[in-house]
């Protein structure tokens, strides 16, 4: 018997038009039943979701990071199993899980039915699959229009972090975890809960995304010439051992800043601080490579 899947694909992703036929036809050769909805605007697809929840087996999203997170409170919800077609610009989410950008991969991993539970990060009540971040990051998200993204894929990120780089001003921070407070002066503060983020940085070396912990870094530098020297090792999570980077690890953490401070949860602008982060693990399930240890 055919599963029944409800495919939700963004059009305005990078690759989203263009991937949404190919998708359908591999799919279908693999034997899913499907339901196709597409949206202009990835805030309805919790809703979409909600609307079939009785009438599917699992749940496909074609997109990038911020797609997925628009979905991320209904598949809560629901319960629904997650299939992952990697149709944005950084699908850092997918690099995490090793699911490839081949969408005839990506559709025979769904396939393979072989589903694996990972941790989601929470803050404020915003829930985020890769990183929630303050600082650089944000700047790096209000620049980053969809239409750069577009025209220059996952370049895009270096290039506007450059830019902003630039521009860095340290701003000062309180960060309580695990009973203990630190105060940071600092240009940006991350939280990642998987491993992969900004178009492939790494947040941790050691980070995955069914570890059942948060991983922060803050970036305390005194000159901005020191993140391009930094870029090389964000890339590996190898940035961590330098002195310049105060790396923690916790459950639950809270970010207090004497001025409000915008923060980026899977690349959208979504809270403010003070922040308070918590690591839900296990929250929900994703077909993943049979070999994938996430």
């Amino acid at each position: 018997m055919s599963s029944r899947a409800l495919l939700l694909v963004n059009r305005h992703a990078r690759q989203g038009q263009k991937g949404l036929s190919e998708a359908i036809q591999s799919l279908k050769t693999f034997g899913f039943d499907l339901i196709e909805e597409s949206t202009e605007d990835p805030k309805h697809l919790a809703e979409v979701i909600l609307r079939y929840k009785h009438q599917v087996d699992l749940v496909i999203i074609g997109g990038g990071d911020g797609t997925l997170n628009a979905a991320v409170d209904a598949l809560i919800e629901t319960q629904l199993p997650l299939g992952i077609l990697p149709l944005g610009t950084a699908n850092d989410l997918a690099r995490t899980l090793g699911i490839p950008n081949s969408l005839n991969e990506a559709c025979k991993i769904i396939a393979n039915g072989h589903l694996h539970r990972i941790d989601l990060g929470c803050v404020n009540g915003k829930h985020f699959f890769n990183v929630a971040s303050m600082g650089l990051s944000v700047k790096i998200t209000q620049r980053l229009t969809k239409e750069v993204k577009r025209r220059w894929g996952v370049f895009a990120y270096a290039a506007t972090a450059l830019q902003v780089v630039l521009e860095a001003r340290p701003f000062t921070a309180e960060i309580a975890i695990n009973g203990e407070l630190v105060r940071v002066k600092t240009v940006q503060i991350a939280v990642g809960n998987g491993r992969y983020y900004g178009g492939g940085m790494a947040v941790a070396d050691d980070a995955t995304i069914d570890d059942q912990r948060l991983d922060l870094y803050s970036l305390e530098i005194e000159h901005w010439w020191q993140v391009i020297l930094l870029l090389p090792a964000m890339r590996r999570g190898r940035h961590i051992h330098w002195q310049s980077v105060r790396s923690l690890q916790g459950q639950e953490i809270e970010v207090h800043t004497r001025k409000t401070r915008p923060i980026n949860t899977d690349g959208e602008i979504t809270t403010y601080t003070p922040a308070h982060f918590r690591v839900i693990p296990k929250a929900i399930a994703v077909f993943v490579p049979i070999e994938s240890r996430s």
